[in-house]
């Protein structure tokens, strides 16, 4: 009689393919995408957990009928605080018995590192009706904003560094696919045990971590993609003009155009801040804060030929942002850019944030972000040890 050979089942191409570049890559990446899966996991619910470190300087007891002039106060903080550095902005919540938060902020383009590149990071919270000061934060080395510049440059420079992070995550991106692809079963009988765990009668813990690399890695990657993309949108322009084309049609989001103050050959307004202050209230009652710059300066350090204030609908949300901007002379109002009427693009583009961090579905988003976010830290571990279990394997053989 003929002994009956039992022949192994062919693998499809497309399955070779994806199951030796999803190793590759993920033995060449691996550690890159543990480090910024968790820190991305330990930033998600930064803002609740600061606020309630902060919950005594975030309060005002009693409120008086007027603030303190915001150029007053401007003053007070520069005299005893002595930087070296200007104030660089006020953030003024709507809710009158919160402080007023300002702010110092300045870059050094040279520096190789965080540490180097941000000269200071200071937040000052005053009550603005006695011009007490509360509580002075040093930012630069506050836990979160360190996790943060691991997470998106590995405290590498900013401009520069972020391409180290933003590689490995383009090369994720593509091990995510070819996890779904290796996931996907050929027939219903096989997809019943690619769900869910079926450990009853198990004891090899290589089979154990082998379905918490697959059957985990699968439920997450649906929204570890998401994740992603959002993730590379602040690192490459192209990936913003692919956005920008799809949302609006055009590659560039519109610029905006430099107003010339009309009343430019007129003395400076002393309460020019206090006068935008007032319209801003007037204009948006229902927002939660906005933000006016006090330097005459953007964040990338040139000189504003007005004063832009923003606008922000809801705490710890980019994502509905209106823009008002003052005639830096006599405060003057001179736009009014509402949230409603920018265009899909722009939308978008203020709503990355929020969607990358999970704020913007809210608590239910940020929690299923951080389950994603634990999943992502534990692939690269249990991916690596699948392989190392084969290699020992065939090393007995």
């Amino acid at each position: 009689m003929r002994k009956k050979h039992h022949h192994k089942k062919k693998i499809s191409l497309t399955k070779k393919w994806s199951a030796k570049l999803h190793l590759w890559l993920g033995l060449s990446v691996g550690i890159i995408i543990f480090i910024v899966s968790l820190t991305g996991t330990l930033y998600v619910f930064k803002d609740e957990i600061q606020n309630s470190i902060r919950k005594e300087a975030m309060y005002l007891q009693k409120s008086a009928a007027t603030p303190i002039p915001i150029s007053v106060l401007k003053e007070k903080v520069s005299l005893e605080l002595n930087e070296k550095y200007p104030i660089t902005a006020v953030e003024i919540s709507l809710n009158p018995n919160k402080p007023y938060r300002f702010s110092y902020y300045e870059k050094n383009k040279k520096g190789w590192n965080y540490f180097e590149e941000v000269k200071i990071n200071k937040l000052i919270y005053v009550d603005q009706y006695t011009g007490k000061i509360l509580a002075v934060y040093n930012d630069k080395y506050n836990f979160f904003n360190i996790i943060k510049s691991i997470h998106w440059s590995l405290l590498l420079n900013s401009d520069w560094g972020k391409y180290v992070v933003g590689i490995p995550t383009v090369l994720f991106i593509f091990m995510l696919i070819t996890g779904i692809v290796l996931w996907w079963p050929k027939n219903k009988k096989a997809r019943k045990g690619r769900f869910w765990f079926s450990w009853e009668n198990l004891k090899n813990w290589k089979r154990k971590n082998y379905d918490l690399h697959n059957i985990l890695g699968f439920y997450a990657s649906f929204f570890a993609l998401l994740i992603s993309v959002t993730g590379i949108y602040f690192a490459y322009p192209y990936v913003k003009n692919v956005f920008n084309v799809t949302l609006s049609g055009s590659l560039e989001l519109p610029k905006e155009k430099e107003m010339k103050s009309p009343d430019s050959l007129m003395a400076k307004n002393t309460s020019v801040y206090d006068l935008t202050a007032q319209e801003t209230r007037k204009l948006y009652p229902s927002s939660y804060s906005f933000r006016i710059p006090l330097n005459g300066k953007n964040k990338k350090g040139k000189e504003l030929k007005n004063i832009p204030v923003t606008i922000y609908g809801a705490e710890g949300r980019f994502s509905e942002r209106n823009t008002l901007v003052f005639d830096k002379y006599s405060g003057k109002l001179l736009v009014d850019k509402p949230h409603q009427k920018l265009s899909n693009a722009e939308k978008y583009a203020n709503a990355n944030y929020d969607i990358h961090t999970g704020s913007y579905f809210g608590l239910f988003g940020k929690i299923l972000w951080f389950i994603t976010g634990l999943i992502c830290t534990s692939l690269p571990v249990t991916g690596f040890l699948v392989w190392w279990g084969k290699q020992k394997k065939q090393g007995k053989k």
